[in-house]
């Protein structure tokens, strides 16, 4: 069964970085043979929207963001890691296996 991961990404103007780190982590969670969903948040809307049972079946929640996203009280209760935009433009398969090395996956 495949691992899901969710993730939000969102910046102060919502343009390059929101979608670069967007793309970062879906093309590392499709080599990583994750099922992904990325919801972003810019200067066109939310786009990807997260549902509720999509948050609930992730196993792994990732908020990329510089600013406070709308709807961030979806999230509470569930662990988040969180990464710095520049962090998964430059490197988001790194950053998701940080994540799995902290749940004991290898």
């Amino acid at each position: 069964m495949k691992r899901k991961l969710v993730a939000l990404c969102a910046c102060p103007m919502g343009l390059a970085h929101t979608f670069m780190a967007a793309e970062a982590l879906e093309q590392a969670a499709k080599e990583m043979g994750y099922e992904y969903k990325v919801e972003t948040q810019g200067s066109d809307g939310i786009q990807g929207e997260l549902s509720g049972r999509d948050i609930e079946e992730a196993d792994v929640i990732i908020h990329s963001v510089a600013v406070t996203p709308n709807g961030i009280e979806r999230f509470e209760g569930y662990e988040v890691y969180e990464a710095s935009l520049q962090e998964i433009i430059r490197n988001a398969r790194g950053v998701l296996k940080e994540i799995e090395e902290d749940q004991g996956i290898n």
